[in-house]
């Protein structure tokens, strides 16, 4: 009787435990960001660490840590150095492609682990709203277009590093309309617009929530976007496209996605797309996306692989186009 007691004592202890337990993290997860604080790509990752504490979301906290040295480098290194770790992500802009191309450091997006593209940002003309360092406030984007064209190589455009997507555009709008900028970079977005509000560059290529604070305050003025439609989105709604402004077709997406180290365990990448669709889907990120003008674009497995692969070929032939590519 004894044994058959304690047979049925362990059949019971066993059935109540699951074969596999689903992974969770079980230590504070490390969020790098490639780029400097205040950028679209900063912004970002600090409201999903937000999000997850204040809904629960994550039985760990999550660390954002800024590496931005040699245009994201640092940060892709050091991810691409801490193969099967699954308690390190990092945010991706498209220095994902731009960097690598660029300066030929020993990184490709395949050294990592693809988990969720979280949108798609767009790109906006700005200037300052009232004391411009050339002549007067540009209302429209064929007026500061004509001023630059009448005193070439004076004006200055501002832009997050070298090499990467703010040049890239900047190089498109120069060869499509016959312009020249002293191209000025930062560090990251929210440096670039604190210059142009203190009048050190004449324009920028901001993502549009990098200068949305300004922007409400009268600081600085949109002039166009740089995609194939108006961004449909309340006030943002009425800036007119590059396309539509100067007769251009020069436009542009960059990638908000999220990648862990290389050979990230199955489980925890399962884990990790299951957590970024519930920040997704909450009023805040629902919210940040409206007010930032992103494009909602969550995507995973092999549409998220896709969408990086065609991007990276676009990437090299724009980048070749603008003579950025590593010789």
């Amino acid at each position: 009787m004894k044994l058959a007691t304690a047979l049925a004592l362990c059949l019971v202890a066993s059935s109540a435990v699951p074969a596999s337990a689903a992974w969770e993290p079980t230590r504070p997860i490390e969020f790098v960001v490639p780029a400097g604080t205040g950028g679209g790509a900063d912004q970002m990752a600090r409201l999903i660490s937000g999000i997850a504490e204040k809904h629960k979301l994550s039985p760990r906290p999550i660390i954002v840590v800024n590496k931005a040295g040699g245009a994201g480098a640092e940060g892709f290194l050091d991810v691409k150095g801490k193969k099967g770790d699954a308690h390190t992500i990092i945010i991706t802009l498209s220095n994902l492609f731009t960097t690598p191309f660029h300066t030929g450091i020993p990184f490709g997006w395949r050294d990592l682990t693809p988990i969720a593209r979280m949108a798609l940002d767009q790109f906006i003309l700005w200037v300052n709203a009232d004391m411009p360092s050339k002549e007067k406030p540009y209302k429209t984007a064929k007026e500061y277009v004509t001023a630059v064209k009448v005193k070439p190589t004076s004006f200055k455009m501002g832009g997050t590093g070298s090499a990467q997507e703010d040049q890239i555009l900047t190089i498109q709008l120069e060869q499509a309309l016959g312009l020249k900028f002293i191209y000025v970079p930062f560090k990251g977005g929210g440096e670039v617009c604190v210059n142009l509000v203190g009048n050190h560059v004449d324009s920028t290529v901001n993502n549009p929530i990098e200068c949305a604070s300004h922007w409400k305050a009268g600081r600085v003025r949109p002039l166009a976007v740089f995609d194939t439609q108006r961004i449909p989105v309340a006030e943002w709604k009425d800036i007119p496209t590059v396309k539509e402004a100067l007769g251009a077709d020069v436009h542009y997406l960059m990638l908000r996605g999220i990648f862990g180290p290389p050979s990230m365990p199955k489980e925890a990448v399962d884990w990790y797309v299951a957590f970024l669709k519930k920040v997704y889907d909450t009023p805040d990120f629902q919210k940040y996306l409206t007010d930032g003008a992103l494009k909602p674009a969550f995507a995973t497995g092999a549409e998220y692989v896709k969408w990086v692969e065609e991007n990276e070929q676009l990437h090299k032939e724009l980048m070749a186009k603008g003579g950025l590519l590593k010789q």
